[in-house]
């Protein structure tokens, strides 16, 4: 028996694969598919089983397209209407990959049809647990994804969790293993450990959910925090449960190479949002007008869902020569399909075209640090709450780039403001839309908090509540 972690750092998420003696079994796996197909003939198996432990809200599964090519059945566990053919397997229920087994254990809460698989080694004793969003590290799913669905409050789905986890997990050995979906930077969850295994035992002795006193603390201690979830969830979702285009049609379309000629041609036809992945520092010193800048070398997918939202929104890519691959596929994990094609020779190649060109005013924190006016000049910090709340500069405002466009409005055009996240990546996003709609009145500081802070610019940790913005 091997089990190998397949875990994609962007997205905070494992997958699974699973072999005994010339069988496999794939858990959760990715929109594409080939990694996996490499493995299943690098080590000479037969695919048996796809298991889904629930309709997956922030990336689009691999099922259908590994199911298409392999004729490997899919499973989810009782209550999954799919609408496309797989096994909708009882609790309980026994699977049998050549001499292991895997047991469905149903575990509603974060989803009605949410399940844990339990694998079981050719002894016959329990090895370790393939969770999906029921039981993270350090962490439990969130409730308030499926209401709608199920129906129900985030509160009845949360105490519907409190009975799965205490009555299928809690009761498990403590030397079983624990394999989750996600780990810390999933939106899935808000307390998630770094870590992307561990034991059953650990995790009854550290995680907070487990070591709730009764059901009514525990349905507090889940629901509470918890931040909107992105709005393209929903769409994966459906994505998820309908069924999608295949990722190789997909991949075809958005190689399309255009010429700076095409490429301004399908923006002004499709009318296609201009993407441009290369870094914030390149993106800043010079852009196609209109460009929103989410660059490839960090969080990018579940950024492009938060900001973009729409997974039909039609996409013009411009990346650095050689990264088209990368982010059409990175794309099309999280369900934004409709890329067009990209800007052959990138940026350089619109450049030498003569086209027209913007730029973003950015500084360095010792730049910041020469011109900043305390208690005069504004600055918006675009980290998360949490962040600003440990400290930040005395008195700037806190607008999250997540809530963009709920703060946006009260921006006024006449008055200048310093923009600046942790690093230069989410101010960047936050500048390119600011730019994209209008708002030209602002400096952003490239380097960011971490960089400010070693400046001589005062900072406090004391929250001043009418300068953070309530989503």
């Amino acid at each position: 028996m091997k089990v190998e972690q397949i875990y994609t750092g962007c997205l905070a998420q494992g997958a699974y694969y699973i072999t005994s003696h010339g069988e496999a079994a794939i858990i959760d796996p990715l929109r594409e598919i080939q990694p996996y197909l490499d493995r299943l003939q690098r080590d000479n198996v037969k695919l048996k089983y796809i298991f889904e432990t629930h309709f997956h809200a922030d990336f689009v599964s691999g099922h259908v397209d590994l199911s298409r090519k392999t004729g490997a059945p899919i499973v989810y566990g009782p209550n999954a209407a799919c609408e496309f053919e797989c096994i909708s397997a009882y609790d309980g229920q026994i699977f049998e990959i050549g001499k292991v087994k895997i047991k469905v254990l149903h575990t509603p809460g974060h989803t009605m049809e949410s399940t844990t698989f339990l694998l079981i080694d050719e002894k016959g004793k329990d090895h370790a647990i393939f969770s999906g969003d029921t039981l993270f590290l350090g962490d439990v799913g969130r409730p308030d994804l499926a209401q709608k669905a199920a129906n129900m409050t985030q509160e009845q789905l949360a105490g519907m969790l409190y009975e799965s986890l205490m009555n299928k997990i809690m009761p498990l050995a403590d030397d079983v293993i624990v394999y989750p979906a996600h780990g810390a930077g999933s939106a899935c969850g808000k307390n998630m450990m770094k870590e992307t295994v561990d034991t059953l035992g650990n995790q009854k002795k550290i995680n907070y959910a487990l070591n709730q006193p009764d059901k009514e603390s525990f349905i507090k201690a889940v629901t509470e925090g918890l931040t909107p979830p992105p709005g393209y969830f929903g769409m994966n979702v459906a994505m998820n449960k309908k069924g999608y285009a295949s990722f190789d049609s997909v991949l075809n379309k958005g190689m399309t190479s255009l010429t700076p000629e095409e490429f301004e041609a399908a923006a002004e036809e499709s009318g296609a949002l201009i993407l441009d992945t290369r870094s914030a520092g390149q993106f800043t010193k010079g852009f196609i007008p209109q460009s929103i800048n989410i660059g490839l070398n960090g969080d990018f997918a579940p950024w492009v869902g938060a900001m973009i939202v729409d997974v039909n929104q039609p996409i013009l890519l411009i990346t650095e020569p050689g990264k088209e691959e990368e982010a059409v596929t990175r794309l099309s994990r999280v369900g934004f399909d409709n890329v067009l094609g990209h800007l052959k020779g990138g940026y350089d190649a619109w450049v030498k075209a003569g086209k027209e060109t913007d730029s973003i005013k950015r500084i360095t924190a010792d730049e910041f640090e020469k011109v900043f006016q305390p208690k005069k000049d504004k600055v918006v910090d675009v980290r998360k709450e949490t962040e600003y709340a440990a400290e930040h500069v005395d008195e700037a405002y806190n607008w999250p780039l997540a809530y963009i466009n709920n703060w946006i409005k009260d921006i006024n055009p006449a008055e200048h403001f310093y923009l600046h996240c942790a690093g230069g990546y989410r101010s960047s996003i936050a500048a390119s839309i600011l730019q994209a709609r209008g708002y030209r009145n602002f400096t952003e500081v490239g380097c960011g908090f971490n960089k400010i802070q070693k400046t001589s610019v005062p900072c406090t940790d004391y929250v001043c509540q009418s300068k953070v913005l309530k989503s």
